[in-house]
């Protein structure tokens, strides 16, 4: 009997489901199965076809099953108006091509689960937006594979180096702050930063303490303490900075939500802002310009920011080479009522 025309060999270029089944000794069923996002394929099994699927890619030998007129929005979260600004710009590309747009989070996590994966499979979306999130590496090979483009914003951890991203200028943003504050007086000037694991939250502090070092004002090591980002924590930390022996006359809160929480600490404690204390926030949410007193903040374009990311998404569903991989957007400080020159 002689052999089938891939038993033995190890076949070059994309492979069709017959040479994938010969491959992997299973039916053709089941690699159409795990092709199709079908969850019933035991776990080795299906692990063994990705992994050819991932090496030789996949070549359809009839038309390819239409995507679905939908973009995926992923984020760790769904609280407050960091998320609503984002999908408001997702939303605006939807309606010009008439797509919908399906929301998943993560409850708090930065890697979504494995059933997420099956989910976006089995729905087949014109592509997938992950929001301050990141994909291991096996769950980003499945899209890839399904031909469903992957676009990152606002990335954590080490990024997918070959997924589009499209952020705003973060070092930037914190190279503003350091220089309005400096120019305000200041030179005891506190941060309160974000996760360390967000290359957003890192790019900040680096622009921060560039700012600080074209300043002349030395970077002091007792004046940084590292956040999540909650106003919960943004306080907690307020309250130990504002209680040192020496405190800072300015703090750099990284995000809108850790400025808050320096608000509340400094009522608590009787602290005056801007009087006693300046505080330059970032993101600009709309909340910011109803604070008391209003907050300056670094504004940073999360709209704009989701309107970029879907319309990569939307060139790379087309086939479209995308010009750049990295859009990085501008932030702008917005000068309110929180900061003043440095009291005699």
């Amino acid at each position: 009997m002689s052999p089938s025309p891939t038993s033995g060999q190890n076949p070059k270029g994309p492979l069709t489901i017959a040479q994938i089944a010969d491959l992997a000794g299973v039916s053709t069923a089941t690699v159409s199965k795990v092709v199709n996002g079908r969850s019933d394929v035991g776990a080795a099994t299906r692990e063994q076809i990705e992994g050819l699927i991932r090496s030789h890619g996949y070549r359809r030998q009839r038309r390819p099953t239409k995507s679905a007129a939908l973009i995926d929005v992923l984020f760790h979260e769904l609280r407050g108006l960091y998320a609503i600004e984002i999908l408001n710009g997702v939303q605006e590309v939807a309606r010009e091509h008439r797509l919908g747009v399906v929301v998943s989070e993560m409850g708090g996590r930065h890697v979504p689960g494995h059933d997420w994966v099956e989910e976006v499979l089995a729905r087949r979306p014109l592509g997938v937006i992950s929001v301050f999130s990141g994909l291991e590496t096996g769950q980003s090979d499945r899209l890839y594979s399904r031909d469903i483009p992957l676009v990152l914003l606002d990335p954590t951890g080490d990024p997918d180096p070959a997924a589009p991203s499209a952020g705003a200028s973060n070092w930037n943003g914190g190279l503003a702050a350091a220089r309005h504050l400096t120019g305000l007086g200041h030179r005891r000037i506190a941060v309160i930063t974000g996760p360390d694991r967000m290359e957003a939250a890192r790019a900040r502090l680096d622009g921060f303490r560039s700012g600080l070092d074209m300043a002349g004002v030395p970077v002091d090591p007792a004046l940084v303490r590292h956040g999540d980002f909650e106003i919960g924590t943004g306080r907690d930390l307020a309250f130990e900075l504002l209680r040192l022996a020496d405190p800072p006359t300015a703090i750099f809160a990284c995000n809108d939500g850790t400025a808050v929480g320096v608000y509340h600490a400094a009522a608590k404690l009787g602290v005056r802002i801007p009087e006693d204390l300046s505080v330059v926030g970032f993101d600009d949410l709309p909340k910011a310009k109803w604070t008391v007193p209003p907050l300056t903040t670094v504004r940073q374009p999360l709209k704009e920011m989701g309107t970029a990311a879907a319309r990569m998404i939307v060139s790379l569903a087309a086939g479209e080479t995308l010009p750049q991989q990295r859009v990085e957007l501008a932030t702008e400080l917005v000068v309110r009522d929180s900061t003043a020159p440095l009291r005699d």
